[in-house]
């Protein structure tokens, strides 16, 4: 059963990959805030517009459960760590980025626009409005936990090869926001806080495309939803779980949703413990596409009908789901896998049934929908989407 996040582009939802966690230890050493001091003159003009510390928000040492440093979430992570780690004041400037309306042409919209914080960084109406009301031709995809996949590419269609190329392809959108790059430099540089935010992130004043994708990347990459009900049981646990055994904390549905989750999507289609698909797939959402996703990218057939899936973290607080938004609720995604699948030549081969070759219905009975739903609810993080250093900081 693939529960997909928004895409919910998966095919199969997968048996979850345990590892040994414990709770609120961090896999890292413990860096330097990684925070340049600032004067009192540029204290006084960030604090004209902005609502940011005196000294920059951690984004670098989350306390992370053990689960997220380790094999298999730890080699899924993206992060050009030689050409843009994340840094304190790389990410403070990517926040103030994030939510500045003066990205768009006519100062009306900004990446926070279309990526909410209440709803895990997604938007809940079922396309976006751009600057001149138009409309997104997708659904636009959580951001939460978006570091965490291997191949490193971004939008539904994976046509973005890096989360530093993504970032600038919304800005210079006809329709999102329409501004061009050397417009962007030049405006942004007018502004006395930026001049301040990319000297601390930076080194100097100078305001490139560069560093714009940079510093937005890195706030972006630091968004890592980690604690979560699930986590707690995890983390509680101190170990990989027997295939019914159940997690603390988790009432009898919940326990009852996870053995359903895990025993009817064998395969790596939505795994770890980040409940996220390694690539791009097919999974029978219709026999002939409007939108080809890859596969309008690529030109490739073989390739038609395959969307990239966010991970399930918060998958509640998403909707509506897919690529196109099709689903209002997580019930009639789930629905969609108990008896919609369509047989299209690329379907994934998780939602075909190995002997036949044709598309295999899950054919759920009523308690185990809910069961899922019940277990897709203990993903939800609720510090997350109320963490204050990745709210609005203007005034």
């Amino acid at each position: 059963m693939h529960i997909l996040h928004k895409t919910i582009s998966a095919i199969a939802l997968a048996a979850i990959l345990f590892v040994s966690c414990k709770k609120n230890t961090d896999t890292s050493a413990s860096p330097s805030t990684n925070s340049t001091p600032i004067n009192k003159a540029d204290y006084e003009i960030i604090t004209a517009t902005l609502n940011l510390p005196e000294s920059s928000f951690n984004y670098i040492a989350l306390n992370l459960p053990f689960h997220f440093g380790a094999p298999p979430i730890s080699s899924t992570d993206n992060t050009p760590v030689n050409i843009n780690p994340i840094t304190n004041d790389g990410a403070t400037l990517g926040r103030v980025l994030f939510y500045d309306k003066s990205l768009s042409l006519n100062n009306t919209i900004a990446c926070a626009s279309c990526h909410k914080q209440e709803n895990s960084f997604t938007d809940p109406l079922q396309f976006s409005k751009g600057i001149l009301g138009g409309l997104t031709d997708r659904n636009s995809m959580s951001l939460a936990n978006a570091r965490y996949y291997a191949n490193g590419r971004f939008f539904w269609d994976e046509r973005a090869v890096t989360l530093e190329d993504q970032t600038l392809m919304p800005i210079q959108h006809p329709v999102e926001m329409g501004m061009t790059l050397d417009s962007l430099e030049k405006k942004l540089a007018a502004k006395d806080y930026y001049k301040v935010l990319f000297r601390k992130a930076f080194g100097d004043e100078s305001v490139t495309r560069d560093r714009i994708s940079k510093a937005l990347a890195q706030f972006i990459r630091s968004m890592v939803s980690y604690q979560s009900k699930y986590d707690d049981g995890l983390a509680t646990l101190g170990h990989p779980p027997a295939p019914n055994e159940d997690l603390p904390g988790f009432s009898q549905i919940e326990n009852q949703g996870l053995r359903v989750f895990n025993a009817n999507c064998a395969g790596p289609c939505h795994n770890t413990e980040l409940q996220t698909m390694p690539v791009a797939r097919n999974n029978g959402l219709d026999l002939v596409y409007n939108d080809n996703g890859v596969g309008k990218v690529t030109g490739r057939a073989i390739d038609n009908g395959k969307f990239k899936s966010p991970s399930l973290r918060n998958v509640m607080l998403t909707a509506p789901y897919m690529h196109d938004g099709r689903f209002l609720t997580i019930e009639q995604v789930i629905e969609h896998y108990s008896t919609g699948v369509k047989n299209h030549p690329n379907l994934d081969n998780r939602l075909k049934d190995p002997v036949t070759g044709q598309a295999r219905p899950l054919n759920l009975t009523q308690q185990q929908k809910n069961a899922i739903v019940a277990f897709l609810n203990t993903l939800s993080d609720n510090k997350f989407i109320t963490d204050i250093k990745y709210s609005n900081p203007f005034k």
